[in-house]
């Protein structure tokens, strides 16, 4: 009896050492800034399967490509690109991949690791076996072939791209088309305050005591809106300075600022030619739109629907044909319109420029092509 009770004793003894003790009471944090989580100012999502694109130790070359990428924007638009974070997603498509600005999607496609991207630039007539797709920056008839077909598919005249090269090229596409959102306060403050080592002077005098940073920002955001570089702070800024004392309007102040960058805009839409061939308004369609404007309204603001659906069309039609005739696309009209066509055309007709009158430099004569009437 003894014995047993002794053993019964052991044997409950040893089960509650195994029985570990109860945890202690965890402590309140609270939360704090470090625990909402910031949104990356440009970020590159990608699917299992093209994880070895990314990874250096499998012999990736996307990171590389992607530097290359923002050292060369950052060179042509005159301002610091920001890094891409680069992280997997296991809610994409194994072979897909996505590009966020400021967190939000801006582009998505498939890619396929183990093959080539052959793109028909649009005049190739014979096809190719493979994976029909388009080309995710411009959206040409394109398809993804095995590697062995490379030397065929350049003969018939496709371009042929890896996977990291079209990731690459996409990028490299929403960031031109989105570069004004990506300058902020703190990239202006930057670039005045390297200019403010070469000419004190002229930066002490504008910013703040004439103009605000804010609407120097601005002014910089218009400028990269419409493919306008901002390498040239120089110029810009003693622009700002001189037509600060006449309006505060970011707007009033881009037009002033694009007159005196007028040399180097059509000199990067025509290059070193001394002729730009241009589209126009017919007279009595910019007499509409210039009617538009009296007593302070909004050019295109009285126009009737069918009109402004018709200068879209015309627009776009006009641009199609100059490219297509391997000339720049380059709309020319009054500089109070200049603005408002801008923003509508922007849409219908991307690789579309519009100039004012007073941005063509003296040494520069124009050919009229085509004038769009009602």
């Amino acid at each position: 009896m003894v014995k047993r009770d002794r053993e019964a004793k052991e044997r409950v003894a040893k089960i509650a050492a195994e029985v570990p003790p109860p945890a202690a009471p965890v402590e309140r944090i609270e939360l704090g800034w470090e625990d909402v989580a910031s949104v990356d100012p440009l970020g590159l999502e990608v699917g299992y399967r093209l994880i070895p694109l990314v990874d250096q130790h499998q012999g990736g070359e996307l990171m590389g490509r992607i530097k290359s990428v923002r050292r060369k924007l950052s060179q042509e638009l005159g301002f610091l690109v920001p890094p891409v974070h680069i992280r997997d997603n296991l809610d994409l498509g194994p072979n897909t991949y996505r590009i966020t600005l400021m967190g939000v999607p801006m582009g998505e496609a498939e890619v396929h690791n183990d093959r080539l991207l052959a793109i028909n630039p649009g005049r190739v007539q014979e096809g190719l076996h493979g994976i029909p797709t388009r080309d995710p920056a411009f959206g040409l008839e394109a398809m993804w072939i095995e590697p062995g077909q490379r030397e065929l598919a350049q003969s018939l005249g496709y371009t042929v791209v890896d996977p990291a090269t079209v990731i690459a090229t996409h990028l490299s596409h929403i960031l031109q088309g989105h570069a004004h959102e990506l300058l902020g306060h703190q990239d202006v403050q930057q670039l005045l305050d390297r200019l403010a080592q070469t000419a004190p002077k002229l930066v002490e005098d504008l910013v703040p005591k004439r103009l605000s940073l804010g609407v120097v920002v601005k002014v910089m955001q218009n400028l990269l809106a419409e493919r306008v570089p901002i390498r040239n702070m120089r110029s810009i800024v003693e622009s700002l300075a001189e037509h600060a004392g006449q309006s505060q309007d970011p707007g009033a102040l881009t037009a002033a600022v694009r007159v005196a960058l007028g040399r180097q805009i059509v000199q990067e839409i025509t290059g070193l030619g001394t002729e730009i061939p241009v589209i126009t308004l017919a007279p009595e369609l910019e007499q509409i739109l210039l009617g538009s404007l009296a007593n302070g309204g909004v050019a295109g603001a009285a126009v009737e629907p069918g009109l402004a659906d018709r200068l879209q069309q015309g627009v776009a039609d006009a641009a199609r044909k100059q490219e297509m005739s391997g000339e720049p696309a380059v709309l020319l009209v009054a500089p109070q319109l200049r603005p408002w066509l801008a923003r509508f055309t922007r849409h219908v007709a991307q690789n579309l420029h519009v100039l004012a009158y007073n941005e063509v430099p003296d040494n520069r004569r124009v050919r009229l092509v085509q004038a769009l009437g009602r």
